[in-house]
Protein backbone atom coordinates (compact mmCIF):
# COMPACT_ATOMS: atom_id res chain seq x y z
CA UNK A 1 0.00 0.00 0.00
CA UNK A 2 1.09 3.61 -0.72
CA UNK A 3 1.13 5.50 2.30
CA UNK A 4 1.70 8.88 -0.09
CA UNK A 5 -2.70 7.60 -0.78
CA UNK A 6 -3.45 9.02 2.64
CA UNK A 7 -4.06 12.94 2.88
CA UNK A 8 -2.05 13.31 5.95
CA UNK A 9 1.18 12.07 3.99
CA UNK A 10 0.25 14.22 0.88
CA UNK A 11 0.21 17.19 3.35
CA UNK A 12 3.23 16.13 5.18
CA UNK A 13 5.36 15.48 1.75
CA UNK A 14 4.32 18.97 0.63
CA UNK A 15 5.18 21.12 3.67
CA UNK A 16 8.86 19.30 3.60
CA UNK A 17 9.17 20.69 0.47
CA UNK A 18 8.30 24.20 1.07
CA UNK A 19 10.49 24.39 3.84
CA UNK A 20 12.87 22.90 2.17
CA UNK A 21 13.35 25.25 -0.66
CA UNK A 22 12.62 27.93 1.77
CA UNK A 23 15.46 27.12 4.62
CA UNK A 24 18.22 27.70 2.20
CA UNK A 25 17.40 31.08 0.71
CA UNK A 26 17.52 32.36 3.97
CA UNK A 27 20.65 29.68 5.23
CA UNK A 28 23.12 31.21 2.75
CA UNK A 29 23.33 34.49 4.31
CA UNK A 30 23.69 33.08 7.46
CA UNK A 31 26.80 30.92 6.08
CA UNK A 32 28.24 34.09 4.29
CA UNK A 33 28.21 35.61 7.65
CA UNK A 34 29.52 32.83 9.04
CA UNK A 35 26.71 32.85 11.30
CA UNK A 36 25.62 29.15 10.79
CA UNK A 37 24.69 28.35 13.80
CA UNK A 38 22.27 31.35 14.74
CA UNK A 39 18.76 29.79 13.68
CA UNK A 40 19.64 27.05 16.33
CA UNK A 41 19.69 29.53 18.73
CA UNK A 42 16.79 31.57 17.53
CA UNK A 43 14.92 27.86 17.75
CA UNK A 44 15.57 27.93 21.40
CA UNK A 45 14.01 31.40 21.69
CA UNK A 46 11.07 30.51 19.62
CA UNK A 47 10.08 27.66 22.12
CA UNK A 48 9.79 30.14 24.89
CA UNK A 49 6.87 31.68 22.21
CA UNK A 50 5.37 28.04 21.03
CA UNK A 51 4.92 27.42 25.41
CA UNK A 52 3.27 30.65 25.71
CA UNK A 53 0.58 29.87 23.04
CA UNK A 54 0.06 26.50 24.82
CA UNK A 55 -0.48 28.06 27.60
CA UNK A 56 -2.32 31.27 26.46
CA UNK A 57 -3.95 28.54 24.31
CA UNK A 58 -3.80 30.64 21.12
CA UNK A 59 -1.96 29.63 18.16
CA UNK A 60 1.39 27.96 18.76
CA UNK A 61 2.96 29.70 15.55
CA UNK A 62 2.25 32.96 15.95
CA UNK A 63 3.31 33.55 19.24
CA UNK A 64 6.34 31.54 17.89
CA UNK A 65 7.20 34.44 15.37
CA UNK A 66 6.97 37.16 17.67
CA UNK A 67 8.59 35.94 20.35
CA UNK A 68 11.48 34.42 17.90
CA UNK A 69 11.55 37.95 15.97
CA UNK A 70 12.02 39.77 19.03
CA UNK A 71 14.70 37.47 20.51
CA UNK A 72 15.98 37.46 16.52
CA UNK A 73 16.16 41.58 17.06
CA UNK A 74 17.93 41.44 20.34
CA UNK A 75 20.83 38.84 18.59
CA UNK A 76 21.38 41.47 15.87
CA UNK A 77 21.59 44.01 18.22
CA UNK A 78 23.99 41.99 20.65
CA UNK A 79 26.09 41.24 17.31
CA UNK A 80 26.39 44.64 16.43
CA UNK A 81 27.60 46.22 19.50
CA UNK A 82 30.85 43.95 18.64
CA UNK A 83 32.05 43.26 22.37
CA UNK A 84 33.47 40.52 24.13
CA UNK A 85 30.35 40.44 26.45
CA UNK A 86 28.50 39.82 23.56
CA UNK A 87 28.91 35.95 23.32
CA UNK A 88 27.78 35.91 27.63
CA UNK A 89 24.45 38.15 26.60
CA UNK A 90 23.63 35.40 23.36
CA UNK A 91 24.20 32.47 25.55
CA UNK A 92 22.10 33.48 28.17
CA UNK A 93 19.09 34.61 25.40
CA UNK A 94 19.35 31.13 24.05
CA UNK A 95 19.24 29.05 27.03
CA UNK A 96 16.80 30.81 29.03
CA UNK A 97 14.60 30.82 25.89
CA UNK A 98 14.93 26.98 25.74
CA UNK A 99 14.35 26.88 29.36
CA UNK A 100 11.59 29.07 29.92
CA UNK A 101 9.90 27.46 27.05
CA UNK A 102 9.83 24.13 28.77
CA UNK A 103 8.80 25.38 31.42
CA UNK A 104 5.86 27.04 30.07
CA UNK A 105 4.89 23.72 28.19
CA UNK A 106 4.78 22.32 31.31
CA UNK A 107 2.45 24.91 33.06
CA UNK A 108 0.29 24.38 30.19
CA UNK A 109 -3.18 22.95 30.20
CA UNK A 110 -1.47 20.48 27.10
CA UNK A 111 0.56 17.58 27.12
CA UNK A 112 3.44 18.81 27.76
CA UNK A 113 6.26 15.64 27.30
CA UNK A 114 4.23 14.96 24.16
CA UNK A 115 3.94 18.75 23.10
CA UNK A 116 7.72 19.67 23.93
CA UNK A 117 9.17 16.82 22.04
CA UNK A 118 6.90 17.30 18.48
CA UNK A 119 8.14 20.96 18.47
CA UNK A 120 11.84 20.39 19.41
CA UNK A 121 12.00 17.14 16.82
CA UNK A 122 9.01 18.45 14.63
CA UNK A 123 5.85 16.68 14.09
CA UNK A 124 5.67 16.63 10.27
CA UNK A 125 3.36 13.73 9.93
CA UNK A 126 0.83 15.82 12.30
CA UNK A 127 0.93 18.67 9.71
CA UNK A 128 -3.00 20.12 9.60
CA UNK A 129 -4.43 21.52 6.96
CA UNK A 130 -4.18 25.45 8.23
CA UNK A 131 -0.46 24.81 9.73
CA UNK A 132 0.21 24.00 5.88
CA UNK A 133 -1.49 27.41 4.71
CA UNK A 134 0.57 28.70 7.80
CA UNK A 135 3.99 27.66 6.45
CA UNK A 136 3.16 28.60 2.44
CA UNK A 137 2.39 32.33 3.57
CA UNK A 138 4.93 32.57 5.93
CA UNK A 139 7.61 30.93 3.15
CA UNK A 140 6.84 33.15 0.21
CA UNK A 141 7.33 36.16 2.19
CA UNK A 142 10.89 34.62 3.04
CA UNK A 143 11.26 33.65 -0.23
CA UNK A 144 10.32 37.41 -1.45
CA UNK A 145 12.71 38.67 0.82
CA UNK A 146 15.89 36.84 0.20
CA UNK A 147 15.30 36.79 -3.51
CA UNK A 148 14.14 40.44 -4.54
CA UNK A 149 16.67 41.78 -1.93
CA UNK A 150 19.39 39.63 -2.59
CA UNK A 151 22.01 42.53 -4.03
CA UNK A 152 21.31 44.26 -0.96
CA UNK A 153 21.26 41.60 1.73
CA UNK A 154 24.47 39.92 -0.50
CA UNK A 155 26.52 43.30 0.08
CA UNK A 156 25.44 43.76 3.90
CA UNK A 157 26.70 40.36 4.24
CA UNK A 158 29.97 40.29 2.13
CA UNK A 159 31.40 43.40 3.28
CA UNK A 160 29.31 45.26 6.27
CA UNK A 161 31.61 48.48 6.31
CA UNK A 162 31.51 48.82 2.82
CA UNK A 163 27.96 48.45 2.26
CA UNK A 164 27.26 51.16 5.07
CA UNK A 165 29.70 53.54 3.05
CA UNK A 166 28.38 52.82 -0.11
CA UNK A 167 25.22 54.56 1.80
CA UNK A 168 22.97 51.08 2.34
CA UNK A 169 20.86 51.09 5.04
CA UNK A 170 22.98 48.46 6.99
CA UNK A 171 21.17 48.32 10.44
CA UNK A 172 17.64 47.73 8.63
CA UNK A 173 18.72 45.18 6.51
CA UNK A 174 20.97 43.13 9.22
CA UNK A 175 17.23 43.68 11.16
CA UNK A 176 15.48 42.11 7.91
CA UNK A 177 17.80 39.20 8.21
CA UNK A 178 16.80 38.56 11.63
CA UNK A 179 13.58 38.62 11.32
CA UNK A 180 13.76 36.61 8.27
CA UNK A 181 15.99 33.72 10.79
CA UNK A 182 13.20 33.72 12.92
CA UNK A 183 10.32 33.69 10.50
CA UNK A 184 12.31 30.49 8.47
CA UNK A 185 13.00 28.93 11.72
CA UNK A 186 9.54 29.26 13.05
CA UNK A 187 8.31 27.75 9.51
CA UNK A 188 10.59 24.52 9.62
CA UNK A 189 9.49 23.99 13.54
CA UNK A 190 6.91 21.51 12.28
CA UNK A 191 8.95 19.61 9.74
CA UNK A 192 12.67 19.09 11.00
CA UNK A 193 12.22 20.82 14.90
CA UNK A 194 13.48 23.33 16.61
CA UNK A 195 16.88 21.56 17.68
CA UNK A 196 17.40 20.52 13.76
CA UNK A 197 16.48 23.65 11.97
CA UNK A 198 19.86 24.61 11.65
CA UNK A 199 21.32 22.08 9.97
CA UNK A 200 18.36 22.37 6.87
CA UNK A 201 19.56 25.85 6.76
CA UNK A 202 23.21 24.97 6.30
CA UNK A 203 23.91 21.90 4.77
CA UNK A 204 22.41 22.82 1.61
CA UNK A 205 24.51 26.01 1.67
CA UNK A 206 27.47 23.73 2.55
CA UNK A 207 26.94 20.94 -0.01
CA UNK A 208 26.10 23.55 -3.26
CA UNK A 209 29.21 25.34 -2.37
CA UNK A 210 31.20 22.19 -3.06
CA UNK A 211 29.98 22.43 -6.54
CA UNK A 212 29.66 26.10 -7.59
CA UNK A 213 31.15 29.14 -7.59
CA UNK A 214 28.87 32.36 -7.95
CA UNK A 215 26.45 33.44 -4.72
CA UNK A 216 23.46 33.36 -6.85
CA UNK A 217 24.24 29.47 -8.37
CA UNK A 218 25.30 28.51 -4.83
CA UNK A 219 21.60 29.60 -3.61
CA UNK A 220 19.89 28.02 -6.73
CA UNK A 221 22.20 24.96 -5.79
CA UNK A 222 21.41 25.03 -2.55
CA UNK A 223 17.35 25.26 -3.08
CA UNK A 224 17.45 22.03 -5.23
CA UNK A 225 19.50 20.37 -2.65
CA UNK A 226 17.52 21.23 0.28
CA UNK A 227 14.19 20.26 -2.10
CA UNK A 228 15.56 16.81 -2.48
CA UNK A 229 16.90 16.57 1.16
CA UNK A 230 13.04 17.16 2.17
CA UNK A 231 11.35 15.05 -0.37
CA UNK A 232 13.80 12.06 -0.10
CA UNK A 233 13.78 12.11 3.57
CA UNK A 234 9.89 11.91 3.74
CA UNK A 235 9.93 9.13 1.59
CA UNK A 236 12.63 7.29 3.20
CA UNK A 237 11.05 8.06 6.42
CA UNK A 238 7.47 6.57 4.91
CA UNK A 239 9.68 3.01 3.97
CA UNK A 240 11.34 2.73 7.57
CA UNK A 241 8.90 4.15 9.98
CA UNK A 242 11.45 6.69 11.37
CA UNK A 243 11.17 10.15 12.04
CA UNK A 244 10.67 12.60 9.26
CA UNK A 245 12.62 15.83 10.35
CA UNK A 246 15.51 13.55 11.66
CA UNK A 247 15.11 11.18 8.45
CA UNK A 248 15.12 14.69 6.05
CA UNK A 249 18.41 15.95 8.21
CA UNK A 250 20.25 12.89 7.53
CA UNK A 251 19.79 12.86 4.03
CA UNK A 252 20.92 16.08 3.67
CA UNK A 253 24.07 15.29 5.38
CA UNK A 254 24.20 12.08 2.99
CA UNK A 255 24.23 14.46 0.39
CA UNK A 256 26.73 16.69 1.53
CA UNK A 257 28.98 14.02 2.09
CA UNK A 258 28.58 11.99 -0.99
CA UNK A 259 28.82 15.54 -2.89
CA UNK A 260 32.34 15.87 -1.30
CA UNK A 261 33.78 12.44 -1.93
CA UNK A 262 32.80 12.64 -5.52
CA UNK A 263 34.49 16.20 -6.24
CA UNK A 264 37.72 14.65 -3.97
CA UNK A 265 37.39 11.24 -6.70
CA UNK A 266 36.95 13.37 -9.72
CA UNK A 267 39.81 15.95 -8.57
CA UNK A 268 42.12 12.68 -8.33
CA UNK A 269 41.07 11.20 -11.25
CA UNK A 270 41.99 14.49 -13.47
CA UNK A 271 45.47 14.26 -11.41
CA UNK A 272 44.66 17.36 -9.99
CA UNK A 273 47.18 16.53 -6.72
CA UNK A 274 45.78 16.71 -3.31
CA UNK A 275 42.28 18.04 -2.32
CA UNK A 276 42.11 21.28 -0.80
CA UNK A 277 40.09 21.51 1.62
CA UNK A 278 36.19 23.45 0.61
CA UNK A 279 36.09 27.45 0.36
CA UNK A 280 35.52 29.07 3.31
CA UNK A 281 31.85 30.86 3.28
CA UNK A 282 33.46 34.27 2.42
CA UNK A 283 35.65 32.93 -0.17
CA UNK A 284 32.14 32.75 -2.38
CA UNK A 285 32.75 34.81 -5.73
CA UNK A 286 30.00 36.67 -6.80
CA UNK A 287 29.35 36.38 -10.62
CA UNK A 288 29.18 40.12 -12.21
CA UNK A 289 25.21 40.06 -12.06
CA UNK A 290 25.28 39.92 -8.13
CA UNK A 291 27.16 42.90 -7.35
Amino acid sequence: MNLFEYEFMQRALVGALIVGVTAPTLGIYLVQRRLSLIGDGIGHVALTGVGLGLLLQTSPVVTAVIVAALGAAAVELVRERGRASGDVALALLFYGGLAGGVVLVELSDESGSANLMSYLFGSLLSTSRSDLIAIAVLSVGVLAVTLFMRPWLFAVCHDEEYARVSGLPVRALNLVLAMGTAVTVTVAMRAVGLLLVSALMVVPVATAQQVTRGFRATMYAAMAIGLAAAGGGVWLSAGTDTSPGATIVLVAIALFIGVVLAAAIGKALRGGGPVADGPEPTEVVLDAADR
